[in-house]
């Protein structure tokens, strides 16, 4: 992929394949970049995506607890159904979620994007979330009550950071989801400009009338750069959230 943005045209389908291109067509990056408003869905993007994860960390911390230390009937069953949407494939939910939201009128709007994580934040993310917190000894949550925490001050004050690992494992998850969403935003978004840059992208092959793919190429070098950067900085929290859950193969 990066041997490709850097090469000329006539050079990307060459046999054999020429690995260190000859020359180097920086430009390649300005035209892919400025051919398209890619500032402008890049910006959709990264709003669309942050309120993604604020919404699931909100949302699936308090579920997450509600599930690894409060007591209710049927609390089991209640998990249960919860993460039977977990085995579902999500085409069996694309047409009713459709039908829902343009009664609404949601469609052509970031509210089908958005709000659907702040009820929940998605079945996976509660189960990560409840199973790290079942390993905080119940003893802290103990002390802090005699010292007169209610639930939410115990959530806030000793669950949430101790839980460092697993929120950041959460947060890497819903970004690279959320960030590379290409489903949704295409089923749900009309507008030019409120694109995204995964949908942009595609349209590279109707622009040119053929696929430019040293354009294509550069622009999608692009868009991956900030899911390496965060898994990057993020990965010693990301390994230990998933070793401290228990889902490590």
């Amino acid at each position: 992929m990066l041997s490709t943005s850097l090469k000329d045209p006539g050079s990307v389908f060459l046999f054999p394949p020429r690995w260190i291109p000859d020359p180097i067509v920086w430009g390649n990056y300005y035209e892919a970049l400025t051919f398209l408003p890619f500032a402008r869905y890049f910006a959709n993007t990264a709003f669309i995506t942050v309120a993604n994860i604020v919404g699931t960390l909100v949302s699936a911390s308090l579920a997450a607890y509600a599930f690894a230390r409060l007591r209710a009937p049927l609390k089991a069953l209640m998990f249960l159904l919860i993460l039977s949407p977990m085995f579902l494939p999500g085409q069996v939910t694309m047409i009713p979620l459709f039908i829902l939201y343009r009664h609404l009128n949601w469609i052509d709007t970031y509210n089908p994007l958005i709000v659907p994580a702040f009820f929940g934040g998605g079945a996976f993310n509660i189960f990560l979330l409840r199973q790290f917190f079942t390993t905080i000894p119940l003893e802290l949550d103990h002390a802090a009550r005699i010292d007169g925490c209610g639930e939410v001050s115990i959530l806030w004050r000793i669950i949430l950071p101790l839980s460092k690992p697993a929120l950041a494992t959460v947060t890497i998850f819903s970004f690279m989801g959320h960030w590379n969403d290409f489903l949704a935003p295409l089923i749900y978004i009309n507008s030019s400009s409120k694109l995204t840059v995964s949908v942009a992208l595609a349209r590279f092959r109707g622009e040119y009338g053929t696929t430019a793919w040293h354009l294509l190429m550069a622009a999608s070098i692009v868009a991956v750069l900030p899911c390496i950067l965060i898994f990057f900085f993020a990965q010693e929290y990301f390994v230990k959230g998933i070793q401290m859950t228990g889902m490590k193969g």
